[in-house]
């Protein structure tokens, strides 16, 4: 046998309608190729964990259905089902209010994130069962971790069985089912879902001669699995100990910044800083000290893994640092990309800075840069993140750019 490439590991959300775990599954052995289970979580409250006990392990339900379909029965026991918990951590029986949803939120985010740790795993999401909060925590927290193999369905059912209380898979062999002459109890039904434009349509409850309503056969029943898109934010955004609230708002604020903040290109050979479509003139020290600010980000980033900076300033350089001979050494090896390595400007450069550079020069041309890129960009809150801002830290003054440093392309 070929080894696995990945440990298929199926999460649901369930209520009270535990048959979309044994469909489900049921459809995903039946895929091309087939995906067979090695793990299953489930997400419930202590009133579902009861129902799937009752129906799914009390009833031989799952183990005849594993027998079946050669699975195995302790991939799904009592220890993968997960109950929710509230912020006092007492298992909740149900979804009540606003503290319960956002436990719920945080509860599933939780799951979801400690499963994409381990890059040999791949998941396999249901959004059917459970109630339609419990559906939308599961596609968001795929969408902030999911990875390039991860899935995320959707389980329909022909509608004659999908209401069905003794309907769980299709049999090899065909069974006989009563048929039902009233509607199921709407908490029953309202979290499991048909589609009947997707599936053939079978009469499920015709009338026979007699005016009764025809048994219903199980070869007749269609389990089709939607697989859904999803937007991946893993990796384009920073996720980390956070609550879901937390990272859906952080989440919209850097994509947000991202999406706002057009590129800056430095071209120290022509003397040019282009933001966006607009080209600036600078002048030969100014470029190779915008540059080296910028530089900092790119080069010298405490925290390298981090995608977006936001409002991190830890890579702002202290203006008394600027104005020693080492940066002196820095700038000048940006002058020689713009005069040429043996160009007398480049020895007048170190010559006269050779012991570091006057601190109200630096001052005097951070305003100019600051003027000139104010003037050119003509929008005030564009140019806060491309001016040099300058800021007290840890009791002295720094200068930086607050542009994002996935933004900057030097050439």
């Amino acid at each position: 046998m070929a080894k696995k490439e990945y440990k298929e590991v199926l999460i649901f959300v369930t209520g009270t309608t535990p048959q979309i775990i044994t469909e489900t599954i049921y459809a995903l052995i039946n895929k091309n190729p087939p995906v067979y289970p090695d793990e299953i979580s489930v997400v419930t409250t202590t009133h579902g964990r009861e129902i799937i006990k009752e129906n799914l392990f009390d009833s031989g339900r799952f183990r005849e259905f594993c027998k079946e379909f050669k699975l195995s029965e302790n991939m799904l026991n009592e220890d993968t089902i997960l109950v929710v918990k509230d912020y006092k951590g007492n298992l909740l029986d149900d979804i009540r209010d606003s503290p319960d949803n956002e436990c719920l939120g945080n509860f599933i985010t939780d799951v979801i994130k400690k499963k994409t740790h381990d890059e040999k795993v791949r998941l396999h999401c249901s959004l059917a069962g459970g109630r339609k909060t419990m559906s939308f925590y599961m596609g968001s927290a795929l969408q902030l971790f999911g990875r390039p193999w991860d899935k995320l369905y959707h389980v329909l059912v022909t509608p004659a069985f999908e209401s069905h209380p003794d309907f769980y898979y299709k049999p090899k062999k065909d069974k006989v089912l009563t048929p039902l002459n009233s509607p199921l109890k709407k908490d029953i039904t309202s979290s499991h879902h048909s589609l009947h434009k997707a599936l053939p349509l079978h009469p499920p409850l015709t009338k026979g001669g007699d005016g009764g309503l025809q048994p219903l056969h199980t070869n007749d029943a269609e389990i089709f699995l939607a697989e859904m898109p999803f937007i991946r934010l893993r990796d384009k955004i920073t996720l980390d100990e956070r609550s879901f609230i937390e990272l859906v708002r952080e989440g919209q604020k850097e994509i947000d910044t991202a999406l706002t903040q057009p590129f800056v290109r430095i071209h120290l050979s022509d003397g040019l800083v282009s933001i966006g479509n607009k080209n600036i003139e600078f002048k030969p020290f100014h470029i190779v000290f915008y540059t080296y600010l910028l530089k900092q980000k790119l080069e010298r980033c405490p925290y390298p893994d981090k995608m977006y900076c936001l409002e991190c300033s830890d890579c702002f350089v202290q203006i008394n640092d600027l104005a020693t001979p080492g940066i002196t050494e820095t700038m000048a090896k940006d002058y020689e990309i713009i005069y040429g390595r043996h160009s007398d400007h480049v020895s007048n450069f170190r010559m006269k800075w050779k012991d570091g550079m006057d601190l109200g020069k630096l001052r005097s041309d951070r305003s100019k840069i600051n003027r000139d890129i104010i003037e050119n960009l003509e929008d005030e809150t564009l140019s806060t993140y491309y001016t040099i801002a300058s800021l007290r830290k840890y009791g002295a003054t720094r200068f930086g750019v607050k542009v994002e440093k996935g933004k900057i392309r030097i050439e």
